[in-house]
């Protein structure tokens, strides 16, 4: 009996608060340990990042535009986007279809004046009822996906004149009679 005593003594010895009362100054609180009263501090010039530069750089640095990296993005856009947003991008697509509530049509004003960067960021952070894509697809598809959106956007209005001539002849050609 007095072992277990002596045992429940020591285990509520380790009861304290001490871990949750912490001394600390709080974000923007007045500090003592500065001359200047700040409890944050600047990082000091020429600081190198070391955690995820690489993603970072990959989120805010758009490839050069391509033919390649459109055939990518109509790609993936085939297979991550089309189930919502439909293969033309009208927000009608197969998911809708089923009874889902419809996105936004990527052809209205809003959309069409939204800097890339938006449409990057919607694809890795989600947005309403869109989930996130960033563990599904690398920035670099990201921005694939974000040329071949704006590709479907021009092509919403675009004339004949408009299309290279070796393309122009294809079309004429696949045209049905």
């Amino acid at each position: 009996m007095k072992r277990a005593l002596l045992i429940s003594c020591l285990l509520l010895t380790g009861c304290g608060q001490n871990m949750t009362d912490q001394p600390k100054n709080q974000q923007y609180e007045p500090s003592a340990l500065f001359r200047d009263g700040k409890s944050l501090l600047a990082p000091v010039a020429g600081t190198v990042a070391r955690e995820d530069v690489a993603h970072d750089q990959a989120t805010t640095h758009k490839p050069r535009l391509t033919a390649a990296l459109l055939a990518r993005g109509h790609q993936q856009f085939d297979v991550f986007c089309s189930p919502c947003h439909a293969r033309t991008g009208e927000g009608n697509g197969m998911v809708v279809q089923r009874g889902m509530p419809s996105p936004p049509s990527y052809h209205i004003d809003r959309l069409r004046s939204a800097d890339d960067q938006h449409f990057f960021d919607v694809i890795t952070n989600g947005y309403g009822a869109m989930y996130p894509y960033a563990a599904r697809v690398a920035p670099r598809d990201r921005w694939a996906i974000v040329a071949y959106i704006r590709a479907l956007q021009l092509s919403q209005n675009a004339k004949l004149d408009d299309v290279p001539e070796q393309e122009r002849a294809k079309l004429l050609a696949e045209a049905p009679p």
